[in-house]
């Protein structure tokens, strides 16, 4: 079956658009595209386009809680394949104003908050 159409971009909803993008482009790359105020596109290498837009009233939310303002989505991103790896990358993602919000030794993830708030994932992947 033939899809209906194609994904464009996923919208993030923020405070600060043009902040946001720059945390994004600092984790996965790119160059955030702002000549629009209301709305902010990063194309990550390899990747989705993101876009921000800023959203009056914006709360962020609650993770993990599932009975109000729970995340709506979230993105994962492939840190290496070895804990290091992960390690340096946590330390990185820290370093730009993200918040770890869970981390277990038995799991392949950790979970942060970006700036804004959103729950985000860097994982361990093994390859090939």
């Amino acid at each position: 079956m033939a899809p209906v159409a194609r994904l464009r971009n996923v919208v993030i909803d923020c405070p600060d658009a043009r902040a946001l993008a720059r945390f994004y482009a600092a984790v996965g790359g790119g160059t955030p595209q702002d000549d629009d105020p209301e709305w902010v596109v990063l194309q990550v290498p390899g990747g989705p386009r993101l876009a921000f837009q800023p959203a009056p009233g914006y709360t962020p939310p609650e993770w993990p809680r599932a009975d109000r303002n729970s995340q709506q989505f979230h993105l994962d991103f492939d840190a290496g394949s070895t804990w290091e790896e992960v390690e340096a990358a946590q330390e990185r993602v820290l370093g730009l104003g993200a918040r770890l919000l869970h981390a277990e030794d038995k799991e392949d993830f950790r979970v942060y908050a970006d700036p804004a708030g959103h729950p985000f994932c860097l994982c361990r992947i093994e390859h090939p």
